[in-house]
């Protein structure tokens, strides 16, 4: 890129704004310059990358072509400037988090209190959704860690294991009969089943480990989150897979009791997951530690 660093950037401009003047009023040159930059990259390019209208310039298709990869590169040298300005105080700058509804609620929220109160002019940005959307986040520079149900292989990005969570099946006063019994999945199928809706890693798991033994589970309910999982198992309208860790409160009050099974049901690790090609800001560093 060498000295045409100055040329892309008047380039970009131009081709922003539809205008050599505007381009130049925004660099702060003056128009002859703007027109000999742009004139300097065609003649090194051998295209034509602009051509005149009445109210000022449009990009040729090449020029287009151009402008598509002068853009990302624009837009990840502004990302670079504001990683700077954050990175010199954790006094500003923000920090941006992916993940599940239920692991913000039921597990990150006090380290997030924590770290707010150490760092109050931190921003603090969180993104819900699913896995592969918190995949996606984190590869779009949208956040800048994810927390995540385990396993995740993708050479892109680094994985740091946090926590174990285990998944269990839970009934309310309904079931009573079922609390001090152990029971083979057989027996739990003869049961309501509700299942998170959504295709999350929870679901996923306990798909295989049923098939693992002969049996395919159905659920009678299908719910797109955890708070109506409980809800629905505490009003007695069938037995929900949770993570107990999420259900702690009710299982401790009694409104929910754990169903116990004759087979284990596999711990799932929560990981922290970082892209590996950018570095981490201060507080972004500083909220792995915490929760490391």
């Amino acid at each position: 890129m060498g000295n045409n660093y100055e040329l892309y950037k008047v380039f970009y401009w131009a081709a922003k704004t539809g205008s050599l003047s505007q381009a130049a009023k925004t660099l702060y040159l003056t128009q002859p310059s703007v027109s000999h930059a742009v004139k300097q990259l065609e003649e090194s390019f051998g295209v034509a990358l602009f051509y005149r209208n009445a109210r000022g310039v449009e990009l040729t298709q090449e020029g287009a072509v151009l402008f598509s990869y002068i853009e990302q590169s624009h837009i990840l040298i502004t990302l670079a400037e504001e990683k700077m300005a954050a990175l010199k105080n954790l006094e500003s700058g923000e920090l941006r988090i992916g993940g599940s509804d239920s692991l913000f609620k039921h597990y990150l929220l006090p380290y997030l209190e924590h770290f707010h109160e150490h760092h109050p002019g931190v921003k603090l940005h969180l993104h819900h959704g699913t896995t592969p959307e918190v995949i996606t986040f984190l590869k779009e520079g949208r956040i800048d860690l994810g927390v995540v149900r385990m396993p995740i292989i993708d050479p892109q990005l680094e994985v740091k294991e946090s926590f174990q969570l285990q998944d269990c099946f839970v009934a309310g006063a309904r079931y009573a009969e079922l609390k001090d019994a152990v029971l083979s999945l057989e027996e739990l199928l003869q049961h309501p089943i509700i299942l998170f809706s959504r295709n999350s890693r929870a679901r996923m798991t306990i798909t295989e480990l049923f098939h693992s033994y002969g049996f395919s589970i159905r659920p009678e309910i299908e719910v797109g989150s955890v708070d109506l999982l409980i809800e629905f198992a505490k009003r007695g309208l069938g037995i929900s897979y949770v993570t107990r860790e999420f259900v702690s409160k009710e299982l401790e009050e009694g409104a929910l009791f754990e169903v116990r099974l004759n087979v284990p049901l596999p711990p799932s690790q929560v990981g922290i997951l970082t892209k590996r090609s950018m570095p981490l800001s201060s507080a972004a560093q500083a909220f792995v530690r915490l929760v490391g």
